[in-house]
């Protein structure tokens, strides 16, 4: 799990491992709260391109809610 802070929230980038390659999504966070979460994005060949995916969609997220 990567974890990174951005505007206020903390967003997590998550990968799963798959058979195929490592599962991506993100999660975001607000004074401990869950905000939003996306479900799976897409499914990578690295675990950290995966969870770089998550990091990128929770910004995309907040920058379009907040």
């Amino acid at each position: 799990m990567q974890t990174v802070g951005y505007k206020g929230f903390l967003l997590y980038g998550h990968s799963i491992e798959q058979q195929d390659g490592f599962a991506a999504s993100g999660t975001v966070v607000q004074d401990g709260k869950l905000v939003q979460s996306s479900g799976v994005l897409a499914v990578y060949q690295s675990d950290e391109d995966a969870m770089d995916a998550g990091v990128r969609w929770a910004q995309e997220w907040i920058d379009f809610h907040a």
